[in-house]
């Protein structure tokens, strides 16, 4: 008996540090435009695809003056340091390979009005949360709220 609660004990505890650990994953986004994200760290690595200012990456490792990250899609490669920065954003990840949008809207919440709509992979800059809501800024001058499920980053 006493072996069956200590057993769940510390697979709970375990369970709570993983959970933990992933929910401070260390984030990073893009500092300018057209940048490689490679396939290993340096530059006589391929190029597996080209970042936009504000993609948000979450690190794996770092080696040297390189990181490796992930994206929202579960790609993963290698950047520069020197390309990122701590600045949080997010991106939509619902409606992939459709048509469908999502609403920026005026406050935190479905009664409030739609100032915008989004497609998939959009990027944001994060500006506040709250209640399951994010805050957020587009460089074309969108300023709303979006429900944090549909959104990746930080």
């Amino acid at each position: 008996m006493k072996t069956k609660k200590i057993f769940f004990l510390l697979l709970f505890l375990v369970l709570f540090v993983v959970q933990a650990t992933a929910a401070i994953a260390e984030m990073v986004s893009i500092r300018g435009n057209n940048v490689n994200m490679r396939s290993g760290p340096g530059t006589k690595y391929k190029i597996i695809w080209k970042l936009g200012s504000g993609f948000p990456l979450k690190v794996l490792k770092r080696k040297g003056h390189w990181i490796r990250v992930q994206d929202f899609e579960g790609t993963i490669g290698w950047v520069n340091k020197k390309v990122v920065r701590k600045s949080p954003h997010m991106i939509v990840k619902v409606h992939r390979k459709s048509k469908k949008r999502i609403n920026v809207r005026s406050g935190a919440g479905t009664r409030s009005r739609i100032v915008a709509k989004a497609y998939y992979g959009v990027v944001f800059k994060t500006l506040k949360q709250k209640n399951g809501w994010v805050k957020v800024h587009h460089d074309k001058g969108v300023t709303g709220w979006v429900k944090r499920s549909l959104l990746w980053g930080f």
